[in-house]
C-alpha cells in the first residue's frame, strides 16, 4: 500500500511539477488549469442558466432526450444550442490546429486567447443582465460559452497529453480503477487522473458555491483570469524549439 501512495504522489509531483524539456514540457499543469475553467464555466451554465451545460456535451445530449421525452426543467432550445456552439467552436479549433499544428506551444496559447475573449465577453454580459438570464441574454452567454470550451476541447484533443482531457472524465476513472493493481494492472496511473478529477471537482465546487452565494457573475471572471495564467505561462514559449513544442 504505501509503494502505492509512493507511486500515486509521484506522478502526480510529476504532473505539476513537469520537466520542461520533457516531451510534454509545461502542458500537464496548463491543461490541469483548463480542466479546473470546464467546473467553473459548467456550474455556471448548469445553475445559472438553466440546467445547460457548455464543456460537457455529453450531458447536453442526454438533457436533448429529455426534453423531448417531455421531461420539465430541461429546454431542447438550450441544449440544441449548446450543443451547436460547441459544434462551431471545436471546428474552429480543428482548422487552427491545422494552421499551427507544428507548434502545440502557439497552438495552446492562439486558443487560449480566443478563449478570454469569449469568455471575459459572457463576464461583462452577466454583469449588464438580471440572472438568471432569459431569451436572447440567455442564448448569447450559452453561445459565447459552447464557442470557447468546444475550441478548448478541439485543441486540447490536437495536444494529446495522456489523461488530461479537460472536460470528459468517464475514462479517466475507469482508467484508475481498471488499470490498478486492485484490477490486476501494473499502475493506473492515478496520480495525473486524480488530479484531472480533482480539478474538475474544485472548479464546480467553487463556481457552486459562487452562484450559491449571490456572486455567480464570479465564476467567469475567476475562469477568465485562469486562462490568463495559461497565456502568461505560454506567451515566452511561443519561438521555443524544445521538443514538447513540435
Amino acid at each position: 500500500m504505501r509503494t502505492v501512495f509512493q507511486t500515486t504522489f509521484r506522478e502526480a509531483r510529476g504532473t505539476l511539477v513537469p520537466d520542461l524539456a520533457g516531451p510534454q514540457g509545461p502542458l500537464p499543469p496548463l491543461l490541469l488549469v483548463l480542466t479546473l475553467v470546464s467546473g467553473l464555466v459548467d456550474s455556471f451554465s448548469y445553475l445559472v442558466l438553466g440546467h445547460v451545460f457548455v464543456a460537457n456535451m455529453t450531458g447536453n445530449v442526454v438533457f436533448l432526450a429529455f426534453s423531448l421525452a417531455g421531461a420539465s426543467g430541461f429546454s431542447r432550445i438550450a441544449a440544441g444550442l449548446s450543443l451547436l456552439s460547441f459544434v462551431c467552436g471545436a471546428a474552429a479549433g480543428g482548422r487552427l490546429a491545422l494552421r499551427v499544428v507544428s507548434h502545440r506551444a502557439r497552438l495552446l496559447l492562439t486558443s487560449a486567447t480566443v478563449q478570454v475573449v469569449l469568455v471575459l465577453a459572457a463576464w461583462v454580459l452577466s454583469r449588464v443582465v438580471d440572472l438568471p438570464p432569459r431569451g436572447g441574454d440567455r442564448w448569447a452567454l450559452i453561445v459565447l460559452l459552447g464557442v470557447a470550451m468546444g475550441m478548448q476541447n478541439a485543441v486540447v484533443r490536437r495536444l494529446a497529453v495522456p489523461d488530461l482531457t479537460t472536460t470528459v472524465l468517464t475514462m479517466t476513472i475507469v482508467g484508475i480503477a481498471s488499470d490498478s493493481r486492485l484490477a490486476g494492472g501494473a499502475t493506473s496511473k492515478s496520480g495525473r487522473r486524480l488530479l484531472s478529477v480533482l480539478a474538475l471537482f474544485a472548479g464546480a465546487l467553487a463556481g457552486a458555491a459562487l452562484v450559491g452565494h449571490g456572486h455567480a457573475d464570479l465564476s467567469l471572471l475567476i475562469a477568465t483570469a485562469a486562462l490568463a495564467v495559461v497565456l502568461a505561462a505560454l506567451f515566452p514559449q511561443r519561438r521555443s524549439a524544445l521538443a514538447w513544442t513540435g
